[in-house]
């Protein structure tokens, strides 16, 4: 295999394909050939970045930043282009325009280089079905220039496969064999780790378990972690930074936190007497909606006027048993990437 040639592996793992520099559409993973130290916080960053099939861009100006550190969110609606988007950054698929910079170094002009340090899940794993999680494992690492048994038995313990890897990969659930190619991906011990709609088709334990691996990656073992999905609560409960992206193009990007913070919340409202509650909000200015849920009201109003309103229940002499505002990543999400069908353009950007 000569320096400018990836492996992947494909859905019939009898044959093997090697790729220079051009397009490949189906790939399986793409793992690193070794571990290096580099310095500097932005280890990912996309300039203008786009992709353009026939007469439809797929992703078109997209201008990214993964900081060292962080469990990057990429989301987007199914077919906002989160697929090819990371298939450029892994060099799978060349991109129409725009450039990518992985830890510094340009990835159309030091290809090797940026790749390094990087190892990757896109789409689905695949697998040799009837050999062993340990001898798939050892001629994925063949491939890539050689690793240990002793790395192999570590990594198949960090995605906790230690006491199955000697089972054939047939017998594994949809849920081990997604543990399993996170497992190939880590091999090369990568500094930057993404994945690829990780939690697809998993039961609720098996995305627990996809989650609590990510955490445990970023936390323990000092890796930075871009997660792609349209499964939004679970990348709000593990990400500390996101981006989203609409038909291909960048919605927002920032602090998961701060990007929740700003806007209109939903806030529940619990009182008594529920009379006095209702006066107080008919006589408020600052509520845009008030839905009655049994004894609690939902409100839609900004996080700015909270306080205004407990002081205006306890000035009225409401029993405030509780008022919770919230802004969950499904609500922003849904609210920064409605469109109206009816002419197919967004209405919020």
């Amino acid at each position: 295999m000569t320096n400018d040639e990836v492996c992947v592996t494909l859905e019939n793992p009898s044959n093997k394909l090697y790729i220079d520099r051009t397009e490949f559409h189906q790939p399986s993973s793409l793992l690193s050939n070794s571990r290096v130290s580099l310095t500097g916080e932005i280890i990912l960053q996309t300039k203008n970045l786009g992709k353009q099939y026939k007469s439809r861009w797929a992703v078109h100006h997209l201008d990214l930043e993964v900081h060292r550190g962080d469990v990057f969110g990429f989301l987007g609606p199914n077919g906002a282009g989160k697929s090819t988007t990371i298939r450029m950054l892994l060099s799978l698929i060349r991109p129409t325009e725009g450039e990518v910079f992985l830890f510094g170094k340009s990835l159309e002009k030091e290809r090797e280089k940026a790749l390094l340090s990087i190892g990757g899940i896109v789409e689905k794993p695949d697998f040799y079905q009837y050999l062993s999680a340990r001898r798939n494992l050892e001629i994925v690492g063949a491939l890539n220039g050689g690793v240990s048994k002793t790395r192999i038995a570590e990594v198949l313990d960090l995605v906790g496969l230690a006491s199955r890897a000697a089972d054939k990969v047939k017998t594994y659930s949809h849920g081990m064999k997604q543990r399993l190619g996170i497992a190939q991906a880590l091999l090369a011990n990568p500094e930057f780790v993404i994945l690829d709609e990780p939690t697809s088709g998993l039961d609720p334990q098996g995305m627990k378990e996809i989650r609590d691996l990510i955490r445990h990656l970023a936390s323990d073992q000092n890796k930075t972690v871009m997660l792609s999905s349209h499964l939004l609560n679970e990348v709000e409960m593990v990400a500390n930074r996101m981006a989203v992206i609409n038909r291909g193009e960048l919605v927002t990007q920032g602090d998961v936190a701060a990007l929740l913070e700003g806007g209109e919340k939903v806030v529940t409202v619990q009182g008594r007497p529920a009379e006095k509650v209702r006066n107080v909000l008919s006589a408020s200015g600052f509520i845009s909606k008030v839905v009655e849920k049994g004894e609690a009201f939902e409100l839609t109003m900004s996080f700015e006027d909270v306080p205004e309103l407990a002081r205006a229940l306890v000035r009225e002499g409401v029993d405030v048993q509780a008022l919770v505002p919230r802004r969950s990543l499904e609500e922003y999400f849904l609210s920064i990437t409605e469109s109206d069908v009816s002419d197919g353009k967004e209405v919020k950007r």
